[in-house]
């Protein structure tokens, strides 16, 4: 099975599964509902083609720090044993973020978007983390999805962020990597392979568990 394929597959499973123990949904899209899995704060655009936060402010959204981390990838999911499907984006500010040119480094990757809450407020934790093990050849990638250059700037410059920010403007890196919602992370080893993943908005022990898997010899603390 290869890895977009293994991707898919598992997230489909992961979203079937979980709705048995939650009886949750969560909107893909127009005209797209899914079974929702262990979610804390998966999130999904508005219905609306258009400007996703026309009043200028985010849709409201429960107190993520109430909610419960959702678990890591299990039995497949997230193509956990693959390659990790290619990814060449823009980078935010110039250049060209391709995956494939990181062989070698520890990556993780973050499909998220500024509408969305959870997305939001992981991003101060992913800054320690990048900041915290950057000496160890971490490197930390967010993929914002569907939206313009310049809201995206706006939202990476308010969070002072430190890591690149790739602009996935028609949804096909997205796509191809089965993130069916938002936020989506991968933790990628040094060869490639994917060896974690997540779904939902999640919190400093299950991202330090992702990272565990991809800085062998290195003791990640939440």
């Amino acid at each position: 099975m290869g890895g977009k394929t293994a991707i898919a597959a598992g997230l489909l499973t992961g979203l079937v599964a979980g709705a048995l123990l939650v009886g949750a949904v969560v909107v893909y899209g127009p005209g797209a509902v899914a079974p929702s899995p262990r979610v804390a704060q998966a999130s999904s655009p508005p219905a609306s083609s258009g400007d996703p936060s026309p009043s200028g402010t985010a849709p409201a959204s429960p107190d993520p720090s109430a909610s419960v981390d959702p678990a890591p990838s299990a039995n497949g999911a997230f193509g956990v044993g693959e390659a990790a499907p290619p990814l060449v984006v823009p980078q935010l500010g110039g250049g060209t973020i391709t995956l494939a040119a990181l062989k070698g480094k520890p990556v993780w990757v973050n499909f998220m978007a500024t509408w969305c809450p959870p997305c939001r407020d992981e991003m101060p934790r992913m800054n320690g983390y990048a900041a915290r093990y950057a000496d160890q050849g971490l490197v930390v990638l967010a993929v914002d999805v569907r939206e313009d250059e310049a809201r995206v700037d706006a939202f990476a410059k308010e969070l002072g962020l430190v890591f690149p920010v790739g602009l996935d403007a028609d949804g096909a890196a997205q796509a191809n990597w089965g993130a069916l919602a938002l936020p989506v992370h991968f933790w990628i080893d040094a060869e490639g392979i994917v060896r974690d993943g997540a779904l939902g908005g999640i919190g400093p022990d299950i991202m330090a568990q992702g990272l565990q898997k991809i800085l062998p010899g290195v003791t990640v603390t939440p």
